[in-house]
């Protein structure tokens, strides 16, 4: 992962997204602003960033993951708290795996009920 990722550099190419796109850039800023504004939703913003935190974990983006682990200690998260949202995370997709292991069971045909 590291080998792609470049925090600053990175970011550059946004631009490409506000020339070929921008009324669709616009509308997601809008909408994940609105997400993540820190004051008027039911969700506190620390719990809303450690969520996001967790759903970047499980989706394995290294984006996410820089951007909401920073954004969760900024609205007041622990490292505690952090390491809890890896774990759910964890738990989440081992979980999936699981659950969808059992429909190897269903979809082979070899598991009589």
């Amino acid at each position: 992962m590291a080998d792609y990722f470049d925090r600053t550099a990175d970011k550059t190419y946004t631009a490409v997204y506000k020339k070929e796109t921008p009324d669709i850039l616009a509308a997601f800023a809008a909408f994940d602003s609105a997400v993540f504004q820190p004051e008027g939703r039911a969700i506190p913003l620390k719990y809303r960033e450690l969520i996001a935190l967790a759903v970047g974990i499980t989706t394995q983006c290294v984006y996410c993951i820089d951007a909401h682990s920073q954004n969760a200690v900024k609205a007041g998260a622990t490292e505690a708290e952090l390491a809890e949202s890896a774990w759910v995370a964890t738990a989440i997709r081992a979980g999936g795996g699981y659950a969808h292991g059992r429909l190897a069971f269903k979809l082979s045909g070899a598991h009589e009920h």
